[in-house]
């Protein structure tokens, strides 16, 4: 079976046909399944949406269970969570419903970690880092599209000359380069190709 723009997250099936990992949705599996917004939903009080996945957290006073339920907990109500909490040998820790989450200074809220900032996130060539709350996404450099070509994603030059996204001037060439172009003034014109006399 051979799919024409390929399975970003699954399998091809049949003629253009994809079968999506657990987590992924769409004709191409290219989108993140909101599993929050199914029905039934899959935690019991607050949920949030991840990449390819969900993490469920309670409300205060209410302690997160091994099967996403939560459980009413005395000790957790005085503990005053934004996120529920959890008991670790008789002591009680409040939680952040991701790993791109820290627990703030009074150990009670959950604070941002910028993964782009601090290094943790790692962008392949051509892609820049983009911090989201509680994670990060990898976005094409300025100048590139996501293009899928030979088997895979790829970010491809965006040829500015042919999209017509240029500010060359009326009496300038464009030149297309890796990332951006250029704008040369035709003969008989000189100035910085944006603008010619």
């Amino acid at each position: 079976a051979t799919c024409g723009p390929g399975c970003k997250y699954g399998e091809c099936t049949g003629p253009n046909k994809c079968k999506c990992f657990p987590g992924f949705t769409g004709k191409t599996c290219n989108q993140d399944l909101n599993e929050c917004g199914l029905k039934p939903r899959p935690c019991e009080h607050r949920c949030m949406n991840t990449h390819g996945s969900y993490k469920c957290y309670c409300l205060n006073g209410y302690m997160l269970m091994p099967d996403g339920t939560c459980a009413s907990s005395r000790t957790c109500a005085m503990a005053n969570c934004q996120y529920g909490c959890e008991e670790v040998k008789g002591q009680v820790q409040c939680l952040c419903p991701s790993g791109g989450l820290q627990l703030g200074p009074n150990g009670r809220t959950c604070i941002d970690i910028d993964e782009c900032s601090s290094g943790k996130a790692v962008c392949s060539y051509n892609r820049r880092c983009v911090n989201t709350f509680g994670s990060f996404y990898c976005k094409c450099q300025l100048g590139y599209e996501l293009k899928y070509t030979s088997g895979r994603y790829n970010c491809v030059d965006v040829n500015e000359c042919v999209t017509n996204t240029h500010r060359c001037n009326l009496h300038a060439e464009c030149l297309n380069t890796q990332g951006s172009f250029q704008c040369k003034c035709k003969q008989g014109y000189r100035g910085s190709g944006f603008d010619c006399a």
